[in-house]
């Protein structure tokens, strides 16, 4: 990130010089990105403070533990730093938009040649290396992310800095100034080198997953302000070529699923982990101008080829091709009055080739001799029955919504014969209700996991459809707007749902790690003291959950949780020394910590009698130490998981388990995995929400945000490597898109052949 500045940039907005109108604008847009990212920036903070906390607990070296807790500690007196400094850089370089930025130092050819010698070679830090790479990786995936509001962003800030349009590395609020800023605030943290870099890695998970929305409000805000107002981007127009039919399509469809067992793979060819709640994959914007009709010119030659070739192995072929022709418009309003006809009782659909059939025997019946269709409505059916069933193969048939998809049949066949595009154009309206749909019945699971809203909103949005198509693709447009509508609804209560699910492990998880070092103080305390079995039994119980709710509310450094360590010194010395005289009020503070953990009445003031004065063992029958003893084992603990401690013990991890185990632990929280549920390879898909670092265990979510189970990554790492789990990846696209190209590849392959037939050359 090394961008070098003007010698002395101006450090403030107020104090850079620029025309009041400039300044204004500039100060409307530091003030809608610091209000945007104050939140994530705080959840950064947080988040890296926990994080450290982990480190530190689950380091195995003491020295490596108290490198963390020292790096802690360094953040804790410096955090209030990171955010002034990290704004104050960000109107810094806002400031300096009308500097000059000096170009990067670079080294001739000769001066290279002249530096070979071991003598004068030196190296890049690595420490400033590897910072610097994570921050350029960081920005890059979002310049990615919003390349068209970085563009249009780019072209504003060049007339507010009277300039050329800024690039990425220089744009003010852009991605990579971001970063500087990061960079810039993070020193005052006074942190290792390590450390840094966990932040960025935070960072980047909490404050820049959703910075791409906050550059496209900083884009509108400037269009706003009248900042080029009327700035759209148009791409280059590529005008659409014919394609031999026996040729091989640009991209081939990829039909094949992810592999079972996914392998960590290297940035430029790594398959991202599917995170989204929304069932499909939004397909990049297309060219408003492309040449839809050449598309489907280059269609026609590959339907005219396979008409011609079935056509001679046909018996009566000739005769079919000199049959009358049916005019397109007789064709549209015969589908219009099946369209609005009911189904026969007990018949769930009509396919494409009943409906022709019936259209072709109305026609006989009326004209009184047999007709067929014209080759282009001809194509229209044909290309609808192989992109319908194409999709077949995809969509779950016990889904409620894959009725739906079939009751659109004759609307999109209707739209077909009116707009060609609709096979060339994959922002056709129709073509994305029908993909909606599609969807919705491909990604259906299991009952539990689905929303009886979103199926009421499917149905009526294709009863809209059958019961109000004419000509208007709009109709499509509006069926769409309301399914997609409720799905964002839907995604919406989930990620709710999510968050509170989410929420209550953490709970969990910060239990268990309170227990797990209150666990660790006591033992320290104990040292190699040996006590009574029964004073060591209440001591690991009872007096453990007091001393790990203590830590869980006040924290290590509380004056609380001080007071109750010197009691755990004053019990473990009475135990020690019996001879000690009672001490009624170290009985009376135990009575009352035990009363904050559950316990009542005469059983804390028997504990608590039982912990300050062990000379009363003596006179005490064992049947009241037994009593007392199974009283103990059959109360649930603080934070007990009953569950876990009945499962049986597992066998280390085989090499292939244990690479998967290591590859979980790098997924992003939301990723989604299948789960084989039977021989005959029924799968459900689950949202992995969150999982431990300390505890191992991890949460499922289904399709609505509930949760679906508490598993520990080791056994979801088992099943991964059985084949019985799988990482779903983002690499699809739209289901409709992929049943098309899937279409059109057998559609070519199909060409090939027949031209090699006709020629006389083997099949």
């Amino acid at each position: 990130m090394s961008v070098q500045a003007s010698a002395s940039p101006p450090r403030s907005l107020a104090a850079c010089g620029l025309p009041s109108r400039v300044r204004r604008t500039l100060e409307r847009a530091l003030a809608m990105v610091s209000e945007e990212l104050d939140h994530p920036l705080n959840a950064l903070l947080h988040e890296f403070e926990q994080e450290l906390f982990r480190l530190a607990d689950q380091a195995r070296n003491p020295g490596v533990g108290s490198g963390h807790m020292a790096t802690l500690r360094a953040f804790r007196v410096n955090r209030a730093d990171l955010v002034p400094r990290f704004l104050m850089a960000l109107e810094s370089s806002l400031a300096a938009v009308r500097s000059p930025a000096l170009p990067v130092a670079r080294t001739s050819a000769q001066e290279t040649s002249r530096a070979a010698g071991f003598g004068a070679l030196s190296l890049v830090d690595n420490a400033v290396m590897d910072e610097d790479t994570v921050l350029r990786e960081i920005a890059a995936r979002q310049e990615g992310r919003a390349n068209l509001s970085l563009h249009l962003l780019g072209q504003r800030f060049g007339v507010l800095a009277g300039a050329p349009a800024f690039d990425g590395e220089r744009l003010p609020l852009g991605p990579q100034c971001v970063c500087r800023a990061l960079e810039t605030a993070a020193k005052a943290l006074e942190i290792e080198h390590d450390a840094r870099l966990l932040l960025y890695r935070i960072f980047d998970r909490e404050v820049m997953a959703g910075y791409a929305r906050v550059l496209e409000r900083l884009d509108a805000q400037l269009a706003d302000s009248g900042i080029l107002p009327a700035l759209t981007f148009v791409p280059m127009r590529v005008r659409a070529t014919a394609v031999a039919p026996d040729e091989e399509p640009a991209t081939t469809p990829e039909r094949r699923r992810p592999e079972t067992v996914p392998r960590p793979q290297s940035a430029s060819g790594a398959q991202r982990p599917y995170t989204a709640w929304a069932p499909g994959v939004q397909a990049a914007a297309e060219p408003e101008d492309e040449d839809h009709e050449a598309a489907y010119r280059t269609l026609q030659q590959l339907m005219s080829g396979r008409r011609e070739l079935l056509r001679k192995f046909r018996p009566g072929g000739e005769a079919r091709a000199r049959l009358q022709q049916l005019p397109t418009g007789d064709v549209s309003r015969a589908l219009l009055q099946l369209q609005t006809q009911p189904l026969a009782p007990g018949k769930a659909s009509r396919n494409l080739a009943e409906v022709r059939r019936s259209l072709l025997a109305q026609a006989r019946q009326r004209d009184g001799e047999p007709a067929t269709l014209a080759p282009q409505d001809e194509d229209a059916f044909e290309l609808l029955g192989m992109l319908y069933g194409h999709i077949e193969d995809e969509i779950r048939h016990e889904a409620p919504a894959a009725a739906l998809v079939r009751e659109l049949q004759i609307p999109l066949l209707r739209a077909a014969l009116q707009d060609h595009s609709f096979f060339t154009r994959r922002q056709h309206p129709a073509r994305q209700l029908l993909n909606t749909v599609a969807e919705s019945a491909a990604s259906w699971h299991e009952e539990s996991a689905f929303d009886p809203r979103v199926q009421a909103v499917l149905r009526q949005a294709v009863a809209h459809v059958v019961r109000n198509y004419e000509h208007d693709v709009g109709v499509f447009e509006e069926g769409n707007a309301q399914v997609e509508a409720q799905l964002q609804a839907q995604a919406r209560t989930a990620e709710l749902q999510e968050r509170r699910h989410v929420e209550a492990a953490r709970g969990k998880e910060r239990l268990e790690a309170a227990k797990l070092r209150a666990g660790a103080l006591m033992r320290e305390i104990l040292g190699d003291q040996r006590l009574p079995r029964f004073s060591r039994a209440l001591l690991d119980q009872a007096w453990a959950d007091v001393l790990t709710l203590t830590l869980l509310r006040h924290g290590e450094t509380s004056d609380e949780f001080r007071q109750q360590l010197g009691a755990t010194r004053r019990i473990v010395d009475a135990a020690v020394c019996p001879e000690l005289p009672a001490d009624p009020e170290l009985a009376t503070h135990v009575e009352a910590a035990l009363g904050q953990v559950g316990y009542h009445g005469g059983e804390a003031a028997v504990i608590a009698q039982r912990l300050t004065c062990h000379r009363a063992d003596d006179d005490d029958s064992a049947a009241s130490r037994t009593e007392l003893a199974l009283k103990l084992k059959a109360r649930t603990r603080l934070g007990e998981d009953n569950d876990r401690a009945r499962r049986p013990a597992l066998p280390p991890r085989t090499p292939e388990e244990q690479a998967q185990h290591e590859y979980l632990r790098t997924l992003p929280f939301g990723t989604w995995i299948e789960f084989t549920t039977n021989q005959q390879g029924d799968v459900v898909r689950r949202r992995m929400s969150w999982f431990s670092p300390i505890t191992d265990h991890v949460l499922f979510v289904n399709q609505r945000g509930q949760r679906s189970g508490e598993q520990s990554l080791d056994a979801v790492a088992r099943l991964m490597a059985s084949g019985n789990a799988r990482v779903v990846t983002q690499d699809r696209g739209h289901l409709v898109d992929r049943a098309w190209q899937a279409a059109v590849s057998a559609l070519r392959s199909f060409a090939g052949r027949g031209e090699a037939n006709a020629s006389g050359a083997p099949a």
